[in-house]
């Protein structure tokens, strides 16, 4: 019989993941923020729960949604462009306060390439690669890493993900309602979601706990080529981009992670 597994944020990548490991066999618990979403995730098999993480406290039954599960998904995201003034390292506290007192003896954490600064030269980013934001969001990212791996209480796997795309989410419909969008000559990272979903389930099925992995497409285009190619597939306005500055930029090399897990990126991003 398979683990059960309990995913701290049944969202974008969470609700689909969930879904697949639930046809792999998983027992799946989860949580939302939405009374609405509740009845939807129960109705497709997920045992889910209604919690609100803030930075002072948890409201709802998080003792319940991670009782019993031996891994734990931590997929908050930051949320820092809308609230930039967010602690969220306070949140992800929070959390890790109830999986120390839990079942829980494996955590994926799902983190962010953000923990890497841009440069004119275009470094090399690989998993061996330190993180070194000057952001404020990558810089609490970061914090929640180290927090995370040096917890004795579990073992930890970091996996920062590229920027997030699927068939219905694009970063081309946000560029193209912006002036002046900087870094046009900078390598583009981004990774499908069906892949984020494949080396999730690989690493739990591999037991690669303890680890930290990156994961971005092998295509890395031009940002101003690539999102106007994009632009123009879906009939969208050409973004306008400033060529005025020397680009910076930052290239996600996610071949060791693949290697690592035997995983080959399937879902092309030039769709």
């Amino acid at each position: 019989m398979h683990k059960q597994i309990s995913i701290i944020g049944l969202g974008w990548l969470g609700l689909p993941l969930a879904k697949h490991l639930l046809n792999e066999g998983y027992a799946i618990k989860g949580s939302t923020t939405s009374e609405e979403k509740l009845i939807e995730l129960k109705k497709n098999g997920l045992d889910a729960f209604k919690i609100l993480i803030d930075e002072n406290e948890i409201q709802g039954d998080i003792e319940e949604c991670l009782r019993a599960s031996e891994i734990s998904i931590i997929n908050i995201p930051p949320g820092l462009r809308r609230n930039p003034k967010s602690n969220y390292v306070a949140k992800i506290k929070n959390i890790i306060n109830h999986v120390e007192k839990s079942s829980v003896q494996k955590v994926l954490f799902i983190s962010s390439t953000s923990v890497f600064n841009a440069a004119k030269s275009f470094p090399v980013i690989t998993n061996d690669t330190e993180p070194k934001s000057t952001t404020i969001a990558g810089m609490q990212i970061s914090k929640i890493e180290k927090l995370l791996l040096y917890n004795s209480n579990f073992s930890t796997t970091i996996l920062r993900l590229a920027g997030l795309i699927d068939e219905r989410r694009h970063p081309v419909t946000m560029l193209t309602k912006k002036k002046n969008i900087l870094n046009p000559e900078a390598p583009v990272n981004l990774i499908h979601l069906n892949d984020c979903i494949g080396i999730c389930s690989a690493i739990i099925a591999q037991e690669k706990w303890s680890k930290i992995y990156n994961a971005a497409h092998p295509f890395h285009p031009k940002k101003n080529e690539y999102y106007k190619k994009q632009a123009l597939k879906r009939g969208l306005n050409e973004p306008n981009f400033d060529f005025s500055k020397e680009s910076e930029g930052k290239f996600i090399d996610g071949n060791d992670t693949a290697k690592a897990l035997d995983y080959e990126y399937k879902c092309n991003i030039d769709f």
